[in-house]
């Protein structure tokens, strides 16, 4: 799912860029790009991993989660960071961790190496993305300039996420699953290069604190409860390995509650979701990032384990996938003033909802035409479809001031959702797997995990048509 961006205009002096406006907007765009980008490139490339490093079937996810998790619990103090320390040396610090990590990646022999470069480039990306959007809002003026930029941004974003599968297929295919890590070495090393040259540093008058133990927290707690879920398809709930990392990351996600309600500039305002507006929007997001996320990982798995698809053709194969997500994003925010936001989140959810249940229907003698093509589309289109309403009925109730943070909740919401929904389809699936075997098990595994993921959409759905507010507000900006 593309990024969200907030349009707020943030109350703070700056000094200009010398750079061109156009220079400007490449460096940042391609930066965020690299961030999306890894997102998706991977999930072409893991059968590729899974051969190269002796990886387990559960083991696979955690190079999606061990990215996911660190991205959605740094992200917030990412942004933070890069008030009070400055954009420009955020940027270039993120990048420089992203690119690191990147070519630690690309030569890990283990799978504790890949998954501990993953988990470093995920710390890097949190650091990263929101310096690149605050950037763009504070180097073009308010009004057409800084509205085309942040378009531009968001479409770059789009595009990274749309592009993954075709470029991890084309790396893997011709070259070997490190190229999809270490492509980012040389891109990365040449907008590092471009930053410290060209971008101008600024940062927010006020000084503030940051939010350190409140980002630890949130991550701990959450890959605690991933790894949890996790082992209870192996030992089953009962066992202590499964027990255990549940209950302490429970634990410690009620500290990190207990530690953002008193602190003095917290991470997560929990005041925030007091509004009707922010606490639903969030929960229908969580709800619609765990059973949206997954969608790309199962069907990469899918078409290479079980229709025998090299890497190539597995990345083309998602090509009309990738553009009916950028389409929904691109014609949501007229059907918002057409139809309302909240219409237009519900209406997209149920065209998801359908295209995986349809997708629940595949099996060992499955054809592209009558089994990816068709129900692809639809939860493509319908993911896009969703995300932005939800995200504007998010900031419609919140202050002016805390648009930025509003909007950034959400998306933190869609990526925590998405990394534990992975956990818990990946456990549904491997406990479906292992009952039988060979690919007529591997289809039937795959196919009950989305056939879940769409029950979970329908409590996504039915929380969305009880919760969410219905207003003026809700409506796109022109």
């Amino acid at each position: 799912m593309p990024p969200i961006a907030a349009s707020a205009t943030l109350p703070e002096t700056t000094r200009r860029t010398a750079a061109p406006a156009w220079l400007v907007m490449l460096l940042v765009c391609a930066g965020q790009f690299l961030v999306v980008l890894d997102v998706s490139v991977v999930n072409v490339a893991l059968p590729a991993m899974r051969t190269g490093l002796g990886l387990s079937e559960l083991g696979l996810q955690w190079i999606v989660n061990a990215y996911v998790i660190t991205f959605a619990g740094f992200m917030l103090l990412g942004g933070r960071a890069a008030d009070i320390f400055g954009r420009k040396r955020i940027f270039v610090l993120g990048l420089a961790l992203f690119t690191v990590a990147s070519l630690g990646g690309a030569l890990a022999q283990q799978p504790w190496q890949l998954i501990a470069a993953r988990t470093v480039q995920g710390v890097g990306a949190a650091v990263l993305s929101p310096a690149t959007l605050t950037i763009l809002t504070t180097s073009f003026p308010t009004g057409p300039a800084r509205t085309h930029a942040i378009a531009t941004w968001t479409a770059v974003g789009a595009g990274g996420g749309a592009v993954g599968g075709l470029v991890g297929g084309v790396l893997t295919e011709y070259l070997s699953w490190r190229w999809v890590l270490l492509i980012n070495v040389p891109v990365g090393a040449l907008v590092l290069a471009g930053a410290a040259l060209w971008l101008t540093e600024s940062r927010q008058g006020a000084a503030r604190r940051l939010d350190v133990p409140g980002a630890v927290l949130v991550t701990g707690g959450l890959a605690l409860v991933a790894y949890g879920i996790v082992q209870t398809e192996t030992d089953g709930w009962r066992s202590a390995s499964a027990l255990l990392p549940l209950a302490a990351g429970l634990v410690v996600i009620a500290a990190f509650l207990a530690v953002e309600a008193r602190a003095k500039a917290p991470l997560m305002p929990l005041g925030l979701f007091r509004l009707r507006s922010v606490h639903s929007a969030n929960g229908a997001m969580v709800l619609a990032g765990a059973a949206m996320f997954s969608m790309w990982y199962f069907l990469s798995l899918y078409v290479q384990n079980v229709l025998g698809y090299r890497p190539l053709e597995a990345g083309l194969s998602f090509i009309p996938h990738s553009l009916s997500i950028v389409l929904g994003s691109k014609i949501a925010p007229r059907l918002m003033n057409r139809l309302g936001a909240k219409t237009l989140a519900i209406a997209g959810a149920v065209i998801s909802a359908s295209g995986m249940a349809w997708q629940g229907t595949m099996d060992v003698d499955g054809t592209y035409l009558g089994t990816i093509l068709g129900p692809g589309i639809l939860m493509a289109l319908g993911a896009g479809l969703t995300a932005t309403p939800i995200a504007a009925i998010a900031t419609s109730g919140a202050a002016p001031a805390d648009q930025g943070l509003v909007s950034g909740l959400i998306n933190t919401s869609r990526q925590m959702g998405g990394a534990l929904g992975l956990s818990v389809l990946s456990t549904v699936a491997a406990s479906r797997i292992e009952a039988g075997h060979g690919p007529e098990a591997l289809a039937d595994g795959y196919g009950l995990a989305f056939q879940v993921g769409s029950m979970i959409l329908l409590g996504s759905i039915l929380l969305m048509i009880i919760a969410l507010p219905r207003r003026r507000a809700d409506a796109a900006p022109g």
